[in-house]
Formats: C-alpha cells, structure tokens, sequence
C-alpha cells in the first residue's frame, strides 16, 4: 500500500499484520532461542540466525521480556507457555539480579552471578513493570505490591542526593531526561496493577519538567540534556536532540492524555513534541529516523549520529498512531504509513526471522546479531501489540 485511500482499510489491514508479525515471527524466535531451561531467565546476546554468541544475560531485559510476556498473556491470547516463560524471569530476576543493598545489576552471568552494576536506576524501573504486569497475568497480588515497593525505592534513590554516583564532576551541573522519561511510563505501567497517589505525582512531574524544562521552542526540540533548572547548555553534549527518544515522550504524553479524557493541555505537547522530532528525526533522501541531532545543525560527535536503529522507528510507529486517534488529521496517518513502509521494507530478516537492529544511514545492514546487552524482546513486540490495539481502536 503506497498511498492510504482508505482510513479504516488501511488500519485493518496493519493491525491484522502487526498481530501476525507478533505471534508468528518475533514471539516465536524468541522463545526458541532466549529462553534459558537450565538457569531461568533469558539471553538475549543472538546472532542472525538465533545461536547464543555471549550468555551474559541483560538484567534489563529480564524485567522487560517478563513485562511483555505478562503483557501479551494478558492482552492477547491466555497462552501458558508465556506465562511460565514470564515466571521463569521473574524468578531469575528475584534471585540473582537485586544487590545487597536493594539495588539491581546490569549484567549478570547465565547462572546469574553478578558482572557489573550501573548508576543508572533503568534496571529497577524495568523490573518494576515487569512485577506490576506479571501480577495482572498469574493473579499474585504480592507482585503488585512489590512492584510499588520498587518503585518507591527508585523514587528515593532519585531524590536523595549523595546516594547515586554523579555522571559528571565538578565541572558541568546537568540532568538528564532519560529518567523523567522512564518515570512517566513506569508509573503509567504500575498504575494498571495498584493505585497509589505517589504514581499520579510522579507521573504529573514528568510532564511538568520534561515541558518546562526540556522541550525547547527556541530549538523546537525536546533536548537530552539541561542544567539544573533547565538552562541550556552550549556544548555538544547539551545540544544533542535524540529525534527517537524524543517521539518516545511523546506517545508516552499521548498516552496519558488520552488516559485524561484527551487533556488538551497534555495532548498539544506531545503533538508538538512529534511534530518537531518529525523534522528533526526523518531523513528525507533515504527514509527512516536518524540517531542524533545538533539543535544548533552543527556536527554530532557521535559517529553514529545518521544510522537508523530499529527502536526509533518503532517509537514513530506508535506516536503516529496515537496522534491520528488524537486528531484524525491526516497528515498523522501519512507520516505512519512513511515510516511504516520504511521499517518494514528494511529491518525484518525475511530468512532467519526477527529484525535486525542497526542499519546504515543508505539502509543496508550494519550489524547481523538480532540482539545484544540493548537490543531484545521489547521495542519491537511492544509496537506490534500498541500498534496492532490502535488500529482496532481507530476503526
């Protein structure tokens, strides 16, 4: 499909393809080659064909494959098989992945031994959807309660200066939005299993910084990075436009405005938001969301600022969906059917299965691995369910 004649046929037909995709290619490649029989838990370190390549196993993607497992047992077909292999991880995770002290690892050996930790809290808020969702799925409500007890602990460690080591020195003073981002969406996730009001404040906190803070009209961009109270900071770092974790924010925005009954005040940021990280992000000459962008067009520093990664077009796949339903101005179903026909037509391995995750900047592959320490069973299955229930929805 070239052109979009027709709304509803044109969201029938993806949301039959999204769901096939889902259950018969990418679900399946994952439970036959990440699962772990003897250990629990899962790999996600796959060559193109699926072979094991490294058995270090990503703490991250322990909470973020329980999560969509749990997710999908709940939302799409009550299958045993992913709710065992969603029990297996929550296992392995409660196990061998949490440090003495409450924190979590990011990597772990297969026997789950622990590698190496990080400042950064991604690891506990993943493993908190992951206890919130799997909760709804197996019916044990203590896993609502521990995913509130987790996130009250990230809450904390956030809040209380001294206890996370600092990213940078004495010489910059920043923050970034990353952990607003994850804070939204975690809280968004919890909220389906448990209510507390301490979900709504962090949630309402979210939206209030990343706007007053880090979306830029100046720029007309959301930027990574900031001072202390939203200064701009005029170095290659603090110019840095993310366009793919920028559109992230803004389904997440649309989301909860939705959530509110279509807020216009929240449901105009996150349009804004996709609007300019559309500017920013789609390469015109070759389709597809670049990595990085200088607010001010000068040279990114990062050599892979132009290649194309699979979750940005994920992320775009989503927001532009939600900002159809938000609006049903065309010019949104346009942009997803742009950035649908590039995502499709570059990233799955039509022979081996699943997708590859790094393409260069013309769309060839960069990299055959179907998954690394970063890249599993989470960007992708998470679109196509999204994906798949706003298209049923906007019929």
């Amino acid at each position: 499909m070239n052109t979009i004649t027709n709304a509803a046929d044109y969201l029938s037909y993806w949301g039959d393809y999204y769901l096939k995709e889902l259950t018969e290619d990418i679900l399946p490649f994952w439970m036959k080659h990440g699962l772990d029989p003897v250990n629990g838990g899962y790999y996600t370190c796959l060559n193109r064909d699926g072979s094991l390549m490294d058995t270090t196993k990503s703490v991250w993607f322990q909470g973020r494959f329980v999560y969509i497992l749990s997710l999908l047992y709940n939302r799409v077909e009550k299958r045993k098989e992913w709710l065992d292999a969603a029990k297996s991880g929550i296992d392995f995770m409660e196990n061998h992945c949490f440090d003495t002290d409450g924190r979590m690892f990011f990597e772990v050996t297969a026997e789950g031994v622990p590698v190496r930790r990080r400042r950064y809290l991604f690891s506990e808020t993943f493993a908190a959807i992951a206890m919130a969702q799997y909760s709804l799925a197996s019916g044990d409500k203590s896993y609502a309660g521990k995913a509130l007890r987790l996130f009250k602990q990230v809450i904390h460690y956030k809040n209380t200066p001294g206890l996370l080591e600092p990213k940078y020195r004495e010489g910059l003073q920043a923050k970034g939005a990353s952990i607003y981002l994850i804070l939204l969406d975690t809280a968004a996730c919890i909220r389906e299993a448990v209510e507390d009001e301490i979900l709504t404040r962090q949630i309402d906190e979210s939206l209030q910084i990343l706007a007053q803070d880090f979306v830029k009209p100046e720029f007309k961009a959301m930027l990574e990075m900031v001072g202390p109270d939203g200064e701009f900071i005029d170095t290659n770092a603090g110019r840095t436009i993310n366009p793919g974790h920028s559109i992230e924010a803004a389904w997440f925005i649309l989301a909860e405005a939705k959530r509110r009954g279509w807020d216009p005040q929240i449901r105009d940021l996150g349009l804004k938001l996709l609007d300019w990280s559309w500017e920013w992000g789609w390469d015109e000459p070759t389709g597809g969301i670049v990595h990085f962008r200088d607010c001010r067009h000068l040279p990114s520093q990062d050599y892979w600022h132009d290649m194309k990664f699979w979750w940005p077009q994920c992320e775009t796949m989503i927001a532009t969906l939600y900002a159809w339903q938000a609006t049903g101005d065309s010019k949104y179903l346009e942009m997803h059917r742009k950035i649908n026909e590039y995502t499709l037509s570059h990233f799955p391995d039509k022979e081996y299965g699943e997708w590859y995750g790094y393409l260069h900047r013309d769309g060839t592959v960069s990299n055959m691995a179907k998954g690394n320490i970063f890249k599993g069973p989470f960007h992708i299955p998470r679109m196509l369910l999204k994906s798949y229930e706003l298209c049923r929805e906007n019929l």
